[in-house]
């Protein structure tokens, strides 16, 4: 994947997942599970290719890079807005969540520049952004469903 339709693909799946938690949305199981699993699978499909020629060095920012989104997509979970309706689950960012968001685009943005000054010429860490972006999102939407159960909330019925 090129590196400019990675960084497309990526601003799509943040303005979608972000608009969906400015605005409010229901959580359903779909919506819990879906995108990040494409994501995933598209990551490791990337990576796949890109694995064999990456050094020691660029696996460690990787797992120190994946370790750092998951906190933050775990925190972005624990700030948002729960409330149970007559259709079930309902999510609704916070300030705190579309602060921790501009956090976490933040750290990716300068992860890959580090990679990129640290390693000019390896594809790796392009080849990442969907794997990284995907457990963000994954992360959060971990502790949201944690949270639903705790709380005895419910997931909404997905729509036909």
């Amino acid at each position: 994947m090129s590196a400019v339709l990675g960084i497309l693909i990526g601003l799509l799946v943040l303005v979608r997942v972000i608009g969906k938690q400015v605005t409010g949305s229901l959580v359903t199981q779909k919506s819990l599970v879906g995108m990040p699993l494409i994501l995933l699978g598209v990551g490791v499909l990337s990576l796949s290719s890109a694995v064999h020629s990456a050094s020691t060095g660029e696996l460690a920012f990787l797992a120190l890079n994946c370790v750092v989104l998951l906190g933050a997509g775990f925190a972005r979970g624990a700030s948002i807005r729960l409330t149970q309706t007559a259709d079930g689950m309902y999510q609704k960012g916070t300030v705190p969540t579309l602060l921790l968001w501009l956090l976490t685009i933040a750290l990716r943005v300068g992860a890959s520049f580090a990679s990129a000054a640290l390693w000019p010429h390896s594809t790796f860490s392009r080849s990442a952004i969907a794997l990284t972006v995907g457990l963000t999102i994954g992360a959060q939407n971990a502790m949201i469903y944690r949270r639903s159960l705790a709380m005895n909330i419910p997931l909404a019925a997905q729509r036909a």
